[in-house]
């Protein structure tokens, strides 16, 4: 260990780095540093993501820029001059990372554009697609917490999938001690032009003309708020209530201990001025905006039931050429094909996570949802999940039906009376060990209970044995009488995940709604009751 650590250190850029590194060695902390040399960080959801420390297998100088020279190598095998766009977040170093990573392609001899400023995940996306682009690297952590970083690479204007990312990765293993990377300052950063250009285009998804609604917004102390405010401003909306604690952009994300929409607590201070501004809807960005959480009532809606009202004010609303197609995810309610089957449409399902979704189909593919907040309302524009534009749509759609005297969750109810309720919920454990999760997906497929919830477990489906053409992954599908629960380990986080969904059928909702959500609901916490002590 102690001559790994020393080889590291004499290849590492960084002072700072390198001191860290010998302050571990010199107190003789044995676990801090297998944990660091435990392995090199690997490609998992689109790229790169860990802890900002010192060795292989954290966020820093010397990983970057071997990652970046790999990349850079893995490109070159396609042509002499690659052309790749790069972006950054307003993360602890991500600007430093992206600058190395700019310098370290332009000295591999590829064209290399950086935008200019800290900038959403959905910019750098439209960036790499609209300036085709050979590839884009997106540096940011999303909803990860702040000691994190990360590092996304998009391939013809989506994340990358396998076998690219091993490919990418066995580059990254060639390339040479970090401080042996060639540096040049030979690359060009783009200004403001870019940034209007995604403006112009998001605000022209528009379907319909409806503007009068107001809104309670926050970033979540991202990247999302400068870039927001002007969506809405320029497709024709109120400036919307922000979130003052949460309006600039802050690394240490102050006001959450997780500074993503879906964790307890981290949408309060945005609900609590949602009620006092008397809002129509509240809606929240993850730190790089590429989701987006949605509240009205002062309830926030699930991703599925965001995903459901935006598929169909779609299918609804715009312009048919031929017979569009919807794509959703495993995790995600099979709510989505029971719409399109009314909408006369056509809908698909993909492995979690965008790099999917977003090979889901071609022109025909007009909307793609997954339930963890993500969404991509115009693929044409952006192949990969956007919360700007998403945004836009759903603030569209609640100003048609404010209109009509209606709300979000109206429409969510006339939908269910025609197609049935589907009733979803999401569990999450984060473990320490990160076999934990695998350990318990083993243990439900060799003893699955033969109920839960007081319902009935038919029969438990191995997704590392895939079934409808799907590519294999971890995880177990639970199929229940009336519902089914799908679990597997997170792609980004030491988290444990578990989806649940119960399904009503129609004509028993259209008897009573509020019974029928009741009656799911009922069902829902049942079944997480008895769950959630064996995912832990």
């Amino acid at each position: 260990m102690n001559e790994q650590v020393a080889e590291w250190i004499a290849g590492d850029p960084d002072a700072a780095a390198r001191a860290e590194l010998q302050g571990l060695l010199d107190a003789g902390d044995e676990a801090a540093l297998a944990d660091r040399f435990a392995g090199p960080l690997t490609f998992g959801t689109a790229g790169l993501r860990g802890p900002m420390r010192a060795g292989p297998n954290g966020m820093n100088v010397a990983v970057v820029r071997r990652a970046a020279a790999g990349l850079a190598a893995f490109l070159r095998q396609s042509g002499p001059a690659p052309h790749v766009v790069i972006g950054y977040d307003a993360r602890h170093h991500s600007h430093e990372f992206a600058a190395d990573s700019a310098r370290v392609m332009a000295a591999a001899g590829l064209r290399v554009e950086l935008l200019g400023e800290a900038l959403p995940t959905p910019v750098l996306a439209y960036a790499a697609r609209a300036r085709s682009a050979d590839a884009g690297v997106m540096v940011t952590a999303s909803h990860n917490r702040a000691q994190d970083n990360g590092y996304k690479v998009y391939l013809a204007g989506a994340q990358i999938v396998p076998p690219q990312d091993a490919l990418i990765e066995a580059a990254i293993a060639s390339a040479p001690a970090a401080s042996q990377v060639q540096l040049s300052d030979a690359y060009v950063t783009l200004g403001p032009e870019i940034l209007r250009q995604y403006l112009d285009a998001v605000t022209s998804l528009s379907l319909v003309a409806d503007r009068s609604v107001r809104i309670a917004y926050t970033p979540l102390h991202g990247v999302g708020g400068a870039v927001m405010r002007k969506a809405f401003a320029q497709a024709g909306f109120a400036v919307p209530d922000v979130v003052p604690q949460q309006a600039e952009p802050d690394p240490d994300f102050p006001t959450v201990t997780f500074p993503n929409p879906e964790e307890p607590g981290a949408t309060d201070l945005l609900l609590a001025l949602a009620a006092r501004a008397g809002a129509d809807i509240a809606i929240a960005n993850d730190p790089d905006a590429d989701r987006c959480s949605v509240a009205t009532g002062g309830r926030l809606l699930t991703g599925d039931e965001v995903g459901l009202l935006l598929a169909d004010h779609i299918l609804t609303r715009r312009p048919r050429q031929g017979r569009p197609l919807v794509a959703t995810t495993i995790v995600s309610s099979s709510a989505l094909h029971a719409l399109a089957a009314a909408r006369d449409a056509d809908a698909t399902t993909t492995l979690t996570g965008f790099k999917w979704l977003a090979r889901a189909g071609g022109p025909e593919l007009v909307f793609a949802y997954e339930e963890a907040l993500g969404y991509a309302v115009g693929l044409d524009v952006v192949r990969d999940k956007d919360g700007i534009s998403a945004a836009l749509a759903i603030a569209e759609l609640a100003a048609a039906l404010k209109r009509s005297g209606r709300t979000l969750r109206d429409r969510l109810d006339e939908i269910a009376c025609e197609i049935g309720l589907f009733a979803t919920k999401q569990l999450s454990v984060r473990h320490t060990d990160p076999r934990a999760g695998a350990r318990v997906v083993e243990w439900l497929l060799s003893s699955t209970p033969p109920e839960l919830g007081g319902t009935r477990v038919h029969s438990a489906h191995d997704l590392s044995h895939p079934r409808d053409g799907l590519p294999p992954t971890e995880g177990v599908r639970l199929q229940l009488a009336g519902g089914r629960i799908v679990i597997r380990p997170s792609g980004t986080e030491p988290k444990l995940k578990a989806y649940l969904e119960v399904v009503t059928p129609a004509e028993i909702v259209s008897r009573d709604v509020a019974a029928a959500r009741r009656g799911a609901a009922d069902q829902l916490a049942r079944l997480s009751g008895e769950l959630l002590p064996l995912l832990s």
